[in-house]
């Protein structure tokens, strides 16, 4: 189970997030009302399926002994609140000597990561107040 703690007290809107071992600011834009001092939400949310698409690819060509020299996963998400809808689009960019049947295998494997798996299933957020 991952547990984070996120923080934050009068400082509009800057929160820090803490993991049992990192630390990293989250913010809104000026645009929002924030100081742009780190990543916004929405940018987290993405960030978290590029990380873990990449991971998930590295893994996986080194396993298999493939020559991926270089990897990169762009992501962008996009909200329509009025029909309640997200989109996330991944551009995926593979260098090194790999055959059309590898690069089409990795881009399979994409939808393998931990974290395109939750965010493309049922969830379910529980939510208590504590003392």
């Amino acid at each position: 189970m991952v547990t984070i703690n996120a923080h934050i007290a009068k400082e509009k809107y800057q929160t820090t997030i803490k993991s049992a071992t990192n630390l990293i600011v989250a913010d809104e834009p000026e645009e929002n009302g924030g100081n742009d001092f780190g990543f916004s939400p929405s940018e987290l949310l993405a960030a978290s399926l590029g990380a873990c698409t990449s991971i998930t690819l590295r893994m996986y060509a080194d396993r298999k002994g493939w020559d991926l020299e270089d990897l990169n996963v762009e992501v962008s998400f996009t909200r329509d609140p009025e029909k309640n809808m997200s989109t996330f689009t991944r551009k995926i960019k593979f260098t090194g000597s790999l055959t059309g049947e590898q690069k089409e295998r990795l881009m399979k494997i994409a939808d393998s990561c931990p974290t395109h798996k939750a965010l493309t299933n049922p969830i379910t957020v529980n939510t208590e107040q504590v003392a």
